[in-house]
């Protein structure tokens, strides 16, 4: 099904993909010499004092990214690591680098820094400019030894020491470049990953083309509610038995929220899909007296200013095997930190 960010031609090799090809070809090329300017020293790479990992994907659309994020950061943690977390600020208006603390304004800095900002407790800086970004969040704190980078695999302007790559086979689409369908990136650019993590099962067809890398499965696990704008109210799945649920998401892939709250029994009188980083108005929230509205984490950063009257958030945590990350983490500092 395809979203409203999602023109419907990503989804397979119909005609009006067919005829956005010559386009596709463009980007594809454009897309190639870029990497090998980079590649080959023509454009240069900006090395920062410490090891860079960036976390991304190679379409367009939300492949769980985020949630990983949040997981690898702890996952550093626990290890030892002092991590510090560098994003472009999609939905914010920040030109140059800024600290995003976590009361920081979405409109600002965009949801998911402010998201990442309140599950991580790291320093966290957003910019159009990572290696600015990166530069004035080491000098602001200089206890961060690793940085993790939000998105950002095609921004080769910041060298990376690992790339960790997200992969969705449902955002994947019919596997066409820009604008045909949804690759920014081919498959074989995998190849140059360190990790490879699956959002959900992959098929035989593309299993044939993963490259041999390492690769590690993922499931976003579900748990309790918890009351917009008070966070320690929560309810569980059941509690919400025999009220009339309407689910509203602006995030890359709302289709998965739905299919999450149904997977938890609840049954949802209406759903609303918006998209990506919409900045939301009472208008779009409001409610027939007796529902109960339930939105993702991210958006609800957004909404807590609104005042709405019965509204629900449902957060999501990673569930990854951490041996997945030994050999991205000895590649980096050796199997003695690792």
């Amino acid at each position: 099904m395809a979203t409203l960010n999602r023109p419907a031609w990503w989804s397979r090799r119909s005609l009006i993909a067919v005829l956005w090809l010559p386009l596709a070809g463009l980007f594809f090329g454009a897309s190639a010499l870029r990497r090998l300017a980079y590649r080959a020293g023509w454009l240069k790479s900006e090395v920062l004092p410490v090891p860079v990992i960036v976390v991304g994907n190679i379409a367009a659309g939300g492949s769980g990214k985020t949630p990983v994020v949040i997981w690898l950061a702890a996952t550093l943690r626990a290890r030892g690591f002092r991590p510090g977390i560098l994003s472009r600020g999609y939905g914010g208006t920040a030109e140059v680098p800024t600290s995003v603390q976590t009361d920081s304004y979405p409109a600002l800095v965009g949801d998911e820094p402010v998201l990442l900002a309140r599950r991580t407790g790291c320093p966290l800086w957003v910019g159009r400019d990572r290696v600015a970004a990166g530069r004035a969040l080491l000098a602001a704190h200089p206890e961060v030894n690793v940085l993790i980078t939000d998105d950002g695999l095609q921004h080769y302007r910041l060298a990376r020491s690992a790339e960790i790559v997200v992969i969705d086979e449902t955002i994947l689409g019919n596997a066409w470049p820009l604008p045909a369908g949804p690759l920014r990136e081919p498959v074989s650019r995998l190849a140059s990953a360190g990790l490879l993590i699956c959002n959900g099962a992959i098929s035989a067809g593309l299993e044939s083309r993963l490259p041999p890398v390492p690769r590690a499965g993922m499931l976003l696990e579900a748990r309790q509610f918890y009351r917009l704008g008070q966070p320690a109210e929560k309810r569980l799945a059941a509690d919400f038995s025999g009220q009339r649920l309407r689910a509203v998401a602006g995030i890359g892939n709302p289709e998965r929220f739905f299919t999450t709250l149904r997977s938890l029994g609840l049954t949802l009188a209406s759903t609303r899909a918006l998209p990506d980083h919409h900045a939301f108005t009472a208008e779009d929230l409001s409610l027939p007296d007796g529902e109960v509205l339930l939105l993702t984490e991210k958006d609800a950063v957004k909404c807590a200013s609104l005042a709405l009257a019965d509204a629900w958030v449902l957060p999501v945590e990673a569930c990854i095997d951490e041996a997945a990350l030994e050999p991205l983490l000895e590649r980096l500092h050796g199997p003695e930190t690792a």
